[in-house]
C-alpha cells in the first residue's frame, strides 16, 4: 500500500503530468481516497462527468457562428476563398470613376477606431422575439375567419354587416341649429299648437343632462270608449218633433221607468217581512213546553230495548276461499277481458259503416263553434261601447230629457230648458270611461253651531 502511494507520488511530480483538477491540491490528491459514485443515477451524469470536450466543441461552434454568421463546414467555397489578381491601374481607376465634381485629396475616410469598437461584430442574427408575433384568442380568431370566408362563398351575409348595410347614412354636412335669441324680429313664427318639433341633440348628451322626455306610452294613444264625445240626441227630443219620432222616444222613456220600477219592486218583496212567520200563542207555548212531556213512542220503545239481547256492532268473518273458488274467480275475469276486447273490436269496426253520421256531427260541431265564436266577437264589440267598472261605484245613466206631448212648443220661445250642460258633459266622460263614476261628497260638521247673540240685536229686540 506504501507502495503505491510513492509510485503516485512520482508520477505527479513528473513536468509533463496534466492535472484534471485544478482547484484541487495534489497532495490532497494522493492522500485523498478515489470517491466510488453510482453513474446509473441521473443527478450524478453533471457532477461526476468529464464535459470539457463537449464545451470546447460548443465554443468553438459559437464562436465560429459569432464571426462568420455560421459553421465553415456548411459555407460555400466562394465565400471563403477569392481570387487575388492584384491592385488595379490608376489610369483604370479614373476612367471607371464618374465625374462627379471635385473630390477631397487624399485617403479616403475612415469611420474612427471608437465607433468600430461600439460596432456589433456578431453576425449571428438576433433569435426571434416569440411574444411579439403572439396573438390572444388567435385559435379562435382564425376559425371565425375561416368560417366568414366559407359563408362568403356561399353568399351568405352576416348579420352584423347587414346591419351596417341597414343602417341610415348620418349626414356629415348638417350643421348644429344655432338658437335664436327670444328678442330677434326676423325669426320665424312659432305656433305653439302645430305638430312638436324633432330634437336632433345627442340622445346620450340629452339622457345625461335629464333634458330628455320620456317615451309616451302607446296605451295612451288609444281611446278609453268608442263612443263619440258628443253624442246626438234622438230626433224625438227637438222642440218641434215628427210624431212617430216623438212617440218612440217617450216609448224609450216608458221601458227605462218601467225597468226602475221592477228593481224596487224586487227590492221591496226581499225586504218584506212574511207573517205567517211571525210567532203565535200557540207556537209560544209549544216551545215552552218543549222536553217536559214525553210522548208515547219514547215509553213504548223502553221496554224492548231493556229485554232484547241482541250483539250490537257483531263483526262477520267471512270464510276462507279455496283453491278451486281462486282459479274460477281468474277464469271468469280473463273471459270478462276478453269479452270487453272483443266488443271494443266489434265497435271500432262498427265505426267504419258511420263514417257519415261522424262526418256530419263533425260538420254540425265546426258550424256551432263558429257561431259560437262570431257571437263572441259581436260581444266583445258591443263591450267596447259599455261603461267599465273603474271604482267602488257602478254607471248610472243620466234620465233621459224628454217633454210630454202637451209641454211640446211651437217655437223656440216657448221651449223650457231641461238637464244641466255641466252635469251631461259630467255624465259623458264617465261614460266614455275618462273619469270613475263619483258620489256628491257629504258634508259633516265637526263642531255644534254656536248662537250667540250680539248686541245690536239685543237692541232691536
Amino acid at each position: 500500500m506504501a507502495a503505491a502511494r510513492r509510485l503516485k507520488r512520482v508520477a505527479t511530480s513528473q513536468p509533463g503530468f496534466l492535472n484534471l483538477k485544478s482547484s484541487s491540491d495534489s497532495a490532497d490528491l494522493v492522500s485523498s481516497r478515489r470517491k466510488r459514485v453510482n453513474k446509473n443515477k441521473k443527478k450524478n451524469w453533471n457532477k461526476h462527468s468529464d464535459i470539457n470536450d463537449i464545451e470546447g466543441f460548443l465554443e468553438d461552434v459559437r464562436h465560429q457562428e459569432r464571426t462568420t454568421g455560421g459553421l465553415l463546414s456548411e459555407k460555400a467555397d466562394d465565400s471563403l476563398f477569392f481570387l487575388d489578381v492584384g491592385q488595379p491601374k490608376k489610369a483604370e481607376q479614373k476612367e471607371t470613376e464618374p465625374p462627379e465634381g471635385k473630390k477631397r485629396k487624399g485617403k479616403a475616410s475612415r469611420p474612427l477606431r471608437i465607433d468600430l469598437i461600439l460596432q456589433h461584430d456578431s453576425l449571428v442574427p438576433p433569435p426571434k422575439d416569440v411574444l411579439a408575433f403572439q396573438q390572444p384568442n388567435a385559435k379562435k380568431l382564425r376559425r371565425i375567419a375561416q368560417k366568414a370566408e366559407q359563408l362568403a362563398a356561399k353568399g351568405v351575409v352576416p348579420r352584423r354587416q347587414k346591419q351596417l348595410l341597414n343602417r341610415r347614412p348620418v349626414e356629415r354636412t348638417a350643421k348644429r341649429a344655432v338658437t335664436e335669441a327670444n328678442n330677434n324680429p326676423d325669426r320665424e313664427y312659432y305656433d305653439i299648437w302645430g305638430q312638436e318639433p324633432k330634437n336632433t341633440a345627442d340622445p346620450w348628451y340629452l339622457q345625461q343632462t335629464g333634458k330628455k322626455l320620456v317615451k309616451r306610452p302607446e296605451k295612451l294613444n288609444e281611446k278609453p270608449s268608442v263612443l263619440p264625445a258628443v253624442e246626438v240626441i234622438a230626433p224625438g227630443g227637438s222642440y218641434n218633433p215628427d210624431f212617430f219620432s216623438h212617440q218612440a222616444l217617450l216609448q224609450e222613456a216608458h221601458e227605462v221607468e218601467v225597468k226602475k220600477k221592477k228593481e224596487e219592486d224586487k227590492i221591496a218583496r226581499q225586504l218584506a217581512v212574511n207573517r205567517e212567520d211571525t210567532a203565535t200563542e200557540e207556537t209560544i207555548l209549544r216551545e215552552q213546553v218543549e222536553g217536559l212531556v214525553e210522548e208515547e213512542n219514547e215509553e213504548a220503545a223502553a221496554p224492548n230495548e231493556e229485554g232484547g239481547d241482541v250483539a250490537v256492532g257483531a263483526i262477520t268473518r267471512s270464510a276462507k276461499k279455496t283453491e278451486r273458488q281462486r282459479k274460477k274467480e281468474r277464469a271468469d275475469k280473463v273471459k270478462e277481458q276478453r269479452r270487453l276486447a272483443g266488443r271494443q273490436r266489434n265497435d271500432q269496426q262498427q265505426q267504419l259503416f258511420q263514417l257519415r253520421s261522424i262526418k256530419a256531427a263533425i260538420k254540425q260541431q265546426d258550424h256551432k263553434t263558429k257561431d259560437k265564436q262570431t257571437q263572441r266577437k259581436a260581444n266583445q264589440e258591443a263591450q267596447k261601447a259599455q261603461p267599465r267598472r273603474l271604482g267602488k261605484l257602478k254607471f248610472q245613466a243620466q234620465d233621459l230629457e224628454v217633454q210630454l206631448s202637451d209641454e211640446l212648443a211651437g217655437s223656440l220661445r216657448r221651449l223650457k230648458p231641461e238637464g244641466s250642460v255641466l252635469k251631461d258633459r259630467f255624465k259623458s266622460m264617465q261614460k266614455r270611461n275618462l273619469i270613475e263614476p263619483r258620489e256628491r261628497a257629504k258634508f259633516k260638521r265637526r263642531h255644534k253651531l254656536k248662537y250667540v247673540e250680539k248686541r245690536a240685536f239685543r237692541e232691536i229686540t
